[in-house]
């Protein structure tokens, strides 16, 4: 039995005046899948993510993202996904258990509903001791993996990731990818962007965009074998040499 998109994007676009930021971009994402979005700097893969999330509007084309009309049904979207970015997830002013109260909070949990996840994230993560410290306080890696958690706090069907693992140790990002496998065996769909071409290799699928417009869609292995290369790296490299955009 062939299982129903909870991604389903056909010819999505998005231009600014005569820029074509995102060109006619057509893929599914299964249930459960972790899908990794790469792009170099300018692929338009940032513009593409927000549209995905419901903050951007497109100028042509359509997508279902939790089986909801990303054009009629935005904010139907926004309460059935999660989302994490490197640059901005946690308030560092809050200590964990005030982030936790204030996105569970956000998302319309019960205090309740609330209380208990703060005490299953606290155990999951080993920071029972560090609940009531201020984030600020706290090493980047466990900034990240918190940020991760809380984005799960609502149980979404999709969690969009944004470079999530940026400036983290080799060691923190393989245990970030540990909780990501978690998440996806859970039925959760990771929609991933990294700069880490290893990380790519963690993923189900990949796409590759390339000046707006998806060049490359596959496993890891199919594309390192259709390409002829050792690495994910040197797919990527491939592609992103004749990118005419220098920024996204």
């Amino acid at each position: 039995m062939t299982t129903k998109p909870i991604i389903s994007v056909h010819g999505l676009t998005k231009t600014f005046g005569s820029f074509t930021a995102v060109d006619a971009i057509s893929f599914d994402v299964a249930p459960g899948e972790i899908f990794g979005f790469l792009g170099a700097n300018g692929a338009g893969k940032t513009t593409a993510m927000k549209m995905l999330c419901g903050l951007l509007s497109p100028t042509s084309g359509q997508a279902r993202v939790a089986g909801f009309d990303l054009s009629t049904q935005t904010e139907d979207v926004k309460r059935r996904i999660g989302y994490m970015s490197q640059k901005f997830s946690l308030y560092e002013d809050l200590t964990v258990a005030e982030n936790i109260q204030f996105y569970g909070g956000i998302y319309g949990l019960t205090l309740a509903e609330i209380k208990h996840k703060s005490i299953a994230l606290a155990t999951e993560l080993g920071l029972t001791l560090e609940m009531n410290k201020l984030v600020r306080s706290l090493p980047l890696g466990w900034k990240q993996k918190i940020a991760f958690s809380v984005a799960l706090l609502h149980d979404p069907a999709i969690v969009f990731l944004d470079e999530p693992t940026g400036g983290v140790d080799p060691v923190t990002r393989r245990q970030f990818w540990d909780l990501i496998y978690a998440a996806a065996h859970r039925g959760v769909t990771l929609f991933v962007t990294t700069h880490y071409m290893d990380e790519a290799e963690y993923c189900h699928r990949v796409s590759i965009m390339v000046d707006g417009a998806i060049k490359a869609l596959d496993t890891p292995h199919a594309l390192r074998k259709q390409f002829g290369v050792a690495s994910m790296d040197e797919v990527f490299t491939l592609l992103a040499r004749g990118a005419q955009r220098s920024a996204d």
